[in-house]
């Protein structure tokens, strides 16, 4: 499970991503202003589990294979990934099955 905390040029936003085997879920909360790390602990604890459970699409990931790596290369990674998007491009794709999901239910009742 992964939480990354952005802005997006208007808010703060928290990415949830959890992968399952081969799936991906993600789920999208705002936080408004930029939180404090008390918002996030709180966001932690209370509502993100429970925001996964409400999410009923997810995308399919390819399996990797898991090698070990170098600790400089690890720290290569993360500095890299730092500086790129915050969120995955599967993330996207789970984000929008999820909002396409959620219409379709709308449209029902």
């Amino acid at each position: 499970m992964k939480l990354t905390v952005f802005y997006d040029g208007q808010f703060w936003v928290g990415v949830v991503e959890q992968r399952e085997n081969e799936t991906l879920k993600a789920v999208r909360y705002v936080f408004g202003s930029e939180p404090k790390p008390e918002e996030v602990l709180a966001f932690v604890n209370g509502p993100m589990l429970a925001l996964l459970d409400k999410c009923h699409t997810a995308a399919a990931i390819p399996a990797q294979l898991q090698r070990r790596k170098n600790p400089k290369r690890i720290q290569r990674e993360v500095a890299k990934e730092i500086k790129e998007r915050p969120f995955s491009t599967y993330a996207q794709t789970a984000l929008k099955l999820e909002l396409e999901h959620r219409k379709k239910e709308r449209k029902v009742l």
